[in-house]
């Protein structure tokens, strides 16, 4: 479990968190499998015994006072009892690991008999979108192939697809069978028949080990719907007009409600997997793409405000079923139609699964992303929980997870991998702050709950062995993270402490939300806005400026953060985050269905991964087996003035070796399989939660424009003629005039 704040100092009081201009906050990897500092949990047993505040109900943790008899708590200051079962672990205090160490990962025991903890298994469906083209399917086929090997054994898979029908593939006899129900074209309709009417569940779902082949030749009978099926099957539509007949929402639905029948009892996880070659336009559930191309035509209206919400609750209802049924699901949209993902994402991100886009199967890494996805850990059916001292309170959370009806700060996660992050902000409880009693400092303590999948290999030791040949045990675990944090004495202080990556990522999330609710410019506006008040702010702490007059004068405006290297890079991280899709208008060329696709990855990323998709690390490399300098600014002038042949840009989408048309002809190109260059890619791709695109280019012979469009440092105009875009000196000297506008 991974911890970051936006601050490592938190700041006294309410006037000082005004007066810095700066977010607090934490960002929380809860699955990762070391901290922050790369230290791993200390592992114990018997989770349920862990003693709990009467007042609080935070956790016993090594923050708090413990005597014989009693305890207090490190977060409420309340003195509680211990058991005499607690008396008697804690006169052993090595062998316990909530007394040695602040970060903790305890055994649960779980409900139900041992024989239904090990007949629990993963389930996975993948439902394949039918009106679609021939390579569409190949690369769904291509992908699913992946998935099959990255499955654990003990999995069971089946095979959906839909259209103006949805099938349903029995692969446990010697030849695929489908069996097909048709979808009724009513907006307000579901299927005729129940899924298990069709077939039952047990038939549907087939063991991956003993039934890999089988499945994959179902696969290779999928076929895209032809025109006259769909003209027989969907019908014609309003004045004559041929329907789709993409029932994406009923068979959804339908599914959903199949598979949760079952969850708890049978199945250990349920996973659906949708792949979608365009947008929902039969049935339930169908989506009118037309606003696309009349916001984009109207400029009376602010199109980045109008397709940015969602068009119906349809799918927002459906994620509350798939979450009450304990199914996550992915969303895979092959697409460059308008595909108004702003409707469908929150079926994905609120069921904890992910929100992909391929703009064509031409160089689509969906195969890759589907093994990688697959063959990392994760946990599921978790409860994250946060709690703190009584001086303050979480305020928002942000992330891709399901809050909790009725209790505060609760977040439900049905899928949880070692990627995934969440964020939270704070607020002071009252004015006095942390300054009432100086000798104790801010608590944080994080809980996560999750169940794992532990294969039969892991269970060699176990007395379980014999039992659990080819099956799989699931493990409910209790992770604990308790964090104190010091308080800072004076604004400076306060600032040396800023991480400016979990800056980023609070800001990211701000934007977003200000975005999705008031549109581009109102999230453009509220960056902005803050990078002003935030450089006005530390100018006056600083005493930088000198008021003359009642003016400032503008030189004297320290807007590059010159004497605090903690908030230097903070400028250019706003600068690149408002020359980032998520914040271009509409009218620059940005397609809706992309800036929801970043909206979604940017807002699960951890802050490391997140400020290489604001500003890119840009390296260079004077050999490809020596590194010339780590890190330039994104700007033409650093290239030439370096002076190395070789660049490196990681923009963690895509990665790009780039030549300079001055490099000595001489060097390997592209860069030989067993040099430092290439070991770097390979390790970078290896840590990546999603398989970045690898380019080469060499400078003065390939188009460099793939390359270039990443140097915005020097950019006044943008291809499209947009003369706001400015410069990034350009944009410094129209902050310092802000600010100088802000503190007359």
């Amino acid at each position: 479990m991974a911890v970051r704040a936006t601050v490592s100092r938190f700041p006294k009081n309410e006037d000082e968190l005004e007066s810095s201009g700066l977010p607090w906050g934490v960002t929380v990897t809860p699955f990762a499998s070391k901290d922050e500092n790369g230290l791993s949990p200390v592992y114990g047993l018997d989770g349920d015994l862990l003693p709990r505040c009467e007042n609080c109900y935070a956790y016993f943790n090594t923050y708090c006072e413990l005597d014989q008899w009693a305890w207090n708590c490190s977060l409420c200051g309340t003195l509680n009892g211990l058991t005499s079962q607690a008396i008697a672990r804690y006169s052993h205090p090595r062998s316990c690991a909530e007394t040695m160490s602040s970060f903790i990962d305890l055994e649960l025991s779980m409900e139900g008999s041992e024989e239904e903890m090990m007949q629990a298994r993963p389930v996975y469906v993948a439902a394949v979108d039918l009106s679609s083209s021939e390579e569409f399917l190949e690369l769904t086929k291509s992908a699913l192939q992946a998935a099959l090997e990255a499955l654990a054994p003990g999995s069971l898979f089946g095979l959906a697809t839909f259209s103006h029908k949805m099938g349903l593939y029995d692969v446990q006899g010697p030849i695929p069978v489908v069996k097909n129900v048709f979808i009724s074209p009513d907006t307000e309709g579901t299927l005729p028949i129940e899924l298990e009417d069709v077939m039952p569940l047990l038939q549907f779902l087939a063991p991956v080990e003993t039934c890999k082949d089988r499945i994959t030749a179902a696969l290779d009978t999928l076929r895209p719907t032809t025109s006259w099926e769909r003209t027989t099957g969907a019908g014609q539509g309003l004045e004559g007009v041929l329907m789709g007949g993409r029932g994406f929402g009923v068979a959804m639905e339908a599914l959903v409600k199949y598979i949760g029948s079952e969850y708890g009892n049978t199945f250990a996880l349920a996973r659906v997997f949708a792949f979608m070659s365009g947008p929902p336009d039969y049935g339930a559930g169908q989506l009118d793409t037309r606003r696309y191309g009349e916001q984009y035509a109207s400029k009376g209206e602010d199109a980045d405000r109008a397709l940015l919400p969602e068009q119906t609750p349809f799918y927002k209802d459906l994620a509350v079923v798939a979450v009450q049924a304990g199914v996550c699901v992915d969303i895979f949209a092959v697409t460059n139609e308008y595909t108004d993902l702003a409707s469908l994402k929150f079926l994905s991100i609120e069921s904890g699964g992910s929100l992909f886009l391929y703009s064509s199967t031409d160089d689509s890494t969906l195969p890759q992303d589907m093994y990688r996805m697959l063959s990392r850990p994760y946990a599921f059916g978790c409860i994250l929980r946060l709690r703190t001292s009584s001086e303050f309170k979480p305020g928002h959370s942000y992330g891709h997870f399901f809050p909790d009806p009725h209790y505060e700060n609760v977040q439900h996660i049905i899928c949880c991998d070692s990627f995934a992050t969440y964020a939270y902000d704070f607020d002071f409880t009252s004015t006095t702050g942390f300054s009432r009693y100086a000798s104790e400092q801010p608590v944080l303590q994080i809980a996560f709950q999750y169940t794992v999948v532990v294969p039969p290999e892991e269970l060699s030791a176990s007395r379980l062995v014999s039992a659990s040949r080819g099956k799989h045990l699931l493990k409910r675990r209790l992770r604990i993270r308790t964090l104190q944090f010091g308080t800072a004495r004076n604004m400076n202080e306060l600032y040396d402490s800023v991480d400016p990556e979990a800056v980023l990522s609070i800001l990211v999330h701000k934007v977003i939300l200000a975005s999705s609710e008031q549109g581009v410019q109102e999230g453009r506006m509220l960056l902005h806005d803050w990078l002003v008040i935030l450089t006005a702010q530390y100018n006056d702490a600083s005493k930088i400026v000198q008021f003359k007059n009642g003016g400032s004068i503008a030189s004297q405006i320290d807007v590059a953060f010159s004497q605090c290297p903690q908030l230097q890079p903070l400028p250019r991280l706003v600068f690149a985050l408002l020359r980032n899709p998520l914040l271009q208008f509409h009218e620059e060329g940005v397609h809706p269905d992309y800036r929801i696709y970043l909206q979604c990855l940017c807002s699960a990323l951890e802050p490391g991964s997140l400020h290489r998709v604001i500003y890119p690390v840009l390296m260079s490399y004077s050999t490809p087996d020596k590194q010339a300098y780590p890190r330039h600014s994104l700007s033409r002038a650093a290239l030439i003035t370096s002076g190395s042949p070789i660049f490196f840009l990681d923009a963690f989408t895509t990665l790009i070796v780039f030549y300079s048309s001055t490099a000595d002809p001489t060097l390997p190109f592209p860069p030989p399989q067993d040099c430092l260059l290439r070991s770097t890619i390979n390790k970078l791709k290896q840590e990546r939660s999603i398989t970045p695109k690898l380019i080469f280019i060499r400078g003065g012979q390939d188009d460099a424009s793939a390359f270039e469009n990443y140097l915005i440092e020097e950019q006044d105009v943008d291809g499209s003629g947009f003369t706001s875009v400015m410069g990034f000196v350009s944009f410094l000297e129209d902050v310092t005039q802000s600010v100088m506008e802000y503190m007359k």
